[in-house]
């Protein structure tokens, strides 16, 4: 199966809304390569960008349940190439 390689930008602004988050990077831990997480403790949010090389199919399904969760935005970039 080709994958490709992406980076997920996550910004949370409901705290109450981290727990589900970390429930489902877990979920797809597999494919994850490396996460960073940044809190910007003035404007009480948090900046995380997800590394992770993954079936295109699987790298949407994840941002989109991200995305849908209350409080937290998800934007995906994908590399040119797959493998």
């Amino acid at each position: 199966m080709e994958t490709r390689v992406a980076i997920a930008a996550i910004i949370v602004e409901d705290p109450d809304s981290v727990n589900l988050l970390n429930d489902l990077l877990h979920e797809y831990s597999q494919y994850i390569i490396g996460r960073m997480g940044i809190p910007h403790r003035e404007r009480g949010i948090s900046i995380i960008s997800i590394a992770m090389d993954a079936p295109q199919d699987v790298i949407s399904a994840m941002t989109g349940k991200i995305g849908r969760l209350k409080g937290v935005t998800a934007k995906t970039t994908y590399s040119k190439s797959n493998s």
